[in-house]
C-alpha cells in the first residue's frame, strides 16, 4: 500500500498542524464545562475509598482544608483531569489526522494495534488502583497511624452524685430534630447537636469522634487528590510494560527467548517493587506483585504471537519510491 500522494509544502504542514492543535484544544472546552457542573459527584467518587476506610477504622469521615482556596483547587483539578481523560480520544484523533497521511498503510496498522491496546491497559490500571490497591493502602496507613501511639488515660472512680448524660446512637439523623437535641450518628461517627439558627430554622452542628489514639487521622483534601492522581500516573505507566516489551521485540532489540530464562528474576523484581510501592505488608505486596508479573507474562505472549510482520500484514511491501519527500 502506498502513502497519500498529496504533496504539501513546509508552510502547508505548519498550517495543518496549527489547525489540528486548535481543534484539539477547542474539543475539551465543552467537556470541561460539563465536568465543572458535575465536579461535586466526581470529587465524591474519588474520596469514597478514603471515606470507607476511615469509617472502617473508626475515624472521623471528614476531610480538612487548611486554605480558603484548597477545596476549589481540588474541585478544579478533578474537573480538569476528568475533562482531559474524556477528551483524550478526540485529542489523539486530531494528532492521528495530522500524521496519518505521511504513513504507509502497514505503518498505520501498528498504530491501530498499539493505541487500543494501550488504552485497555490504562483503563485496567485505573480500575485496579481504585477497586483494589487504593483501599488496601489507605487501610494500612490509617490503621498504622491511629495505633502507632496510644495515649495514657487515667482511670478513677467518679465522685459521688455524678450522673452521666445518655446520648442516643442513631444510624442516621432524625428527620425533624428540635433545638437542643443531641445524638451520635454512627455512620458519620459524629456527635451532632441541633440548634436554633437566626433564620428560625434548625441547624445541625457536629463534632467528629475518633478512636483512641494520640495521632488524629484527619487528611487534607488537596493532598489526598494529589496522592490519587500521582498513583494513577504511576500505575498507568507501569501497566504499559507489555507494550514496551512488544516494541522492543518489533525493533529487534529483545526477543522472547532472551527473556524467558529470567522469569524467576523478574518475579523477584516484582516482589521488590511490591515492597517498595506498598505499605510492605504481605497482602498489599502480593496484590501489587501479582499483576506486575502477569503483565510481564502478557508481554511475553505478545512478543511470541504478535510479531511485527503479522501486524503490518504479511505479503505487503512498502515502496519507498512512493514516499513523500
Amino acid at each position: 500500500m502506498k502513502r497519500d500522494l498529496n504533496i504539501m509544502s513546509f508552510g502547508d504542514h505548519l498550517e495543518e498542524l496549527r489547525r489540528r492543535m486548535v481543534f484539539a484544544l477547542l474539543g475539551p472546552i465543552p467537556i470541561f464545562i460539563v465536568c465543572l457542573i458535575y465536579g461535586g459527584p466526581l470529587l465524591a467518587f474519588i474520596i469514597h475509598p478514603l471515606e470507607t476506610q476511615l469509617a472502617a477504622s473508626h475515624q472521623p469521615v471528614r476531610l480538612l482544608a487548611t486554605s480558603p482556596v484548597e477545596p476549589f483547587g481540588a474541585y478544579l483539578k478533578v474537573a480538569l483531569s476528568a475533562s482531559v481523560l474524556i477528551s483524550a480520544p478526540w485529542i489523539l484523533y486530531q494528532l492521528w489526522l495530522f500524521i496519518a497521511p505521511g504513513l504507509y498503510h502497514s505503518e498505520r496498522r501498528f498504530a491501530y494495534f498499539l493505541i487500543p491496546a494501550s488504552a485497555v491497559l490504562t483503563t485496567t490500571a485505573m480500575v485496579f488502583l481504585y477497586t483494589l490497591m487504593l483501599p488496601v493502602m489507605l487501610r494500612f496507613f490509617i490503621v498504622f497511624g491511629s495505633l502507632i501511639i496510644h495515649p495514657n488515660v487515667n482511670v478513677a472512680p467518679p465522685p459521688p452524685g455524678v450522673v452521666f448524660p445518655s446520648v442516643p446512637t442513631l444510624a442516621a439523623d432524625p428527620p425533624a430534630p428540635s433545638p437542643g437535641d443531641a445524638w451520635i450518628n454512627s455512620a458519620l461517627r459524629e456527635l451532632r447537636i441541633a440548634i436554633d439558627s437566626k433564620q428560625g430554622k434548625v441547624a445541625v452542628l457536629s463534632v467528629p469522634l475518633a478512636s483512641e489514639g494520640t495521632i488524629s487521622q484527619r487528611y487534607r483534601i488537596g493532598e489526598y487528590v494529589n496522592l490519587v492522581f500521582g498513583l494513577a500516573l504511576v500505575f498507568a505507566v507501569a501497566f504499559q510494560l507489555p507494550i514496551a516489551m512488544l516494541l522492543l521485540s518489533w525493533t529487534g532489540l529483545l526477543e522472547a527467548s532472551d527473556v524467558t530464562p529470567y522469569r524467576k528474576h523478574v518475579l523477584f523484581v516484582c516482589a521488590i517493587a511490591g515492597a517498595i510501592f506498598t505499605p510492605a505488608d504481605p497482602g498489599s505486596m502480593i496484590l501489587l506483585m501479582t499483576p506486575l508479573y502477569m503483565l510481564f507474562e502478557l508481554g511475553l505472549l505478545l512478543m511470541r504471537f504478535v510479531p511485527a510482520s503479522r501486524v503490518a500484514g504479511e505479503g505487503e511491501s512498502m515502496d519507498d519510491s512512493d514516499a513523500v519527500e
